[in-house]
């Protein structure tokens, strides 16, 4: 394919296809964070689904926390284990009432590495960062969950690990397992996905580390045909094809630079007076393919509204990493992304952002395996973007917040390039022929190669960066 762009497909079933099969100091390996030894959490549940065949499951969970410390939620996911009653089925989660609110908790579903006859399937429940905290001896309160069949087909949960039918009234519950910070603090897993021992806590650095190959751009650039843009390994997308609408350009001349506040962004602009030929797309991305584990920073802006003109149509808002994908269902390919639909897209109604891990995917037939995060809130404005990689698990990071965190199925096998793009999904969100735009601005870029940072150890890297009075470094050897 002539650019790696091209390998996204069609992403129209992606909202409802969330899995389809499957700082520290510089010496120090890369491993996440533990939870702290004071930390402590027990799962309630119960059904108001009973029966061993359901329209949809629903399991109904309290968290409580039986630590002696208070446990910030955004750090916690808990795991109700599944059989799918096809290989090729699908799954939605929905929300239907929680004390804390629906908008604070996220569902995910997952495929545990080793599957069984009872549990080929996980829902991940997350919180985001607005949940806040639970203080020792205080629980959720009641979450009201469900997730069905993407078909609405009748599914079986009879078989599942986690479905207890005679559990009509909270109770404690093993057969739903809860983690803080990856490491599993109640219950017990399915025999596909039992922990591994938590790594021994250690205290937390406050510095950066030292070293670590480093790729670092401020975007201080004058236009898109400046030749220190392409001097520095960036390329400014201008052929056709997808992903986004038919006969759609890609258009170098709608990314744009402009000082803001004493620093330099990149803006990437969008626009369409509702057909395929009056819309342009935008996408800067790297010529290299030479990045894989270690840590990704974006200082990015998401927009909600147009710069001009009507509102609604289907905008996707990116920073990524991605390979070409060599075949359907090549075990090879790796994807990465943070997307913000601000007008929702993919089966959402309004604005949704997403982070996807992606093994592989077909695309025609369309079938993916991956596993994503979402939240339904509005992303507008600057966010601090930061995903890392190692040798066990992908996390995902909004604004020093985990956002998700992903499975090591789902790790990278070859190196990638870092893009950023946006386009629209379709014409379908606003028919108007009105001319309009759509901007998403880019602060700066950060990747430092196989070392896993924490967001205030990205912050701080950055700091000492411009303190530095350095615009553009890239230290990463070729692939």
């Amino acid at each position: 394919m002539s650019t790696p762009t091209t390998s996204r497909g069609t992403r129209a079933a992606l909202a409802l296809t969330a899995v389809v099969g499957s700082a520290a100091l510089a010496a120090l390996p890369l491993t996440p964070a533990s939870a702290a030894p004071g930390d402590g959490l027990a799962v309630q549940y119960r059904t108001s689904a009973s029966g061993a065949t359901a329209d949809q499951s629903e399991p109904w969970l309290k968290v409580r926390n039986t630590g002696s410390t208070a446990v910030d939620l955004s750090q916690v996911k808990v795991r109700y284990y599944f059989k799918a009653d096809s290989p090729t089925a699908t799954y939605r989660f929905a929300c239907s009432w929680a004390v804390k609110g629906c908008s604070v908790i996220t569902g995910t579903f997952g495929t545990p590495a080793r599957p069984t006859a009872t549990a080929d399937r996980y829902l991940e429940i997350g919180f985001t960062p607005a949940a806040g905290t639970l203080a020792p001896g205080a629980d959720t309160g009641d979450m009201q969950l469900r997730f069905h069949r993407t078909d609405w087909q009748t599914l079986t949960q009879g078989d599942d690990y986690s479905f207890g039918g005679a559990q009509t009234s909270y109770a404690d519950w093993a057969r739903v397992t809860a983690r803080i910070a990856g490491t599993t603090v109640w219950g017990t897993a399915p025999t596909g996905d039992e922990p591994t021992d938590p790594p021994t806590p250690t205290d937390p650095p406050t510095d950066p580390p030292a070293g670590g190959a480093t790729l670092f751009d401020d975007f201080s650039y004058t236009s898109h045909t400046d030749p220190a843009l392409a001097s520095h390994g960036w390329s400014v997308r201008s052929n056709s094809g997808g992903p986004g609408v038919p006969g759609a350009t890609w258009d170098p001349s709608k990314v744009t630079f402009a000082t803001q506040n004493g620093t330099t962004v990149m803006n990437l602009e969008t626009s369409s007076a509702g057909t395929g030929a009056t819309t342009t797309h935008t996408e800067v991305l790297t010529k290299a393919t030479k990045f894989r584990n270690g840590t990704y920073a974006a200082r990015v802006k998401f927009s909600d509204a147009p710069k001009y003109g009507p509102d609604g149509d289907r905008v996707v808002q990116t920073f990524f990493t991605i390979n070409d994908l060599k075949a359907p269902m090549a075990d090879d390919y790796a994807e990465y992304d943070f997307e913000y639909l601000p007008n929702g897209g993919w089966g959402e109604p309004a604005h949704i952002l997403y982070t996807t891990s992606w093994e592989t995917y077909n695309p025609d037939p369309w079938q993916a395996v991956n596993q994503h995060s979402e939240s339904r809130t509005s992303f507008a404005g600057w966010h601090d973007l930061v995903v890392t990689i190692d040798n066990s698990r992908i996390t995902y990071y909004v604004d020093g917040a985990v956002f998700g965190t992903h499975d090591a199925a789902y790790l990278p096998e070859r190196p990638m390039s870092i893009n950023f793009n946006q386009w629209l999904i379709d014409l379908n969100g606003q028919p108007s022929t009105a001319p309009r735009a759509y901007d998403q601005q880019v602060d700066y870029v950060l990747h430092v190669k196989d070392q896993v940072l924490t967001p205030a150890q990205v912050t701080a890297r950055l700091a000492a960066l411009r303190a530095a009075g350095t615009t553009f470094v890239d230290e990463v050897p070729a692939s």
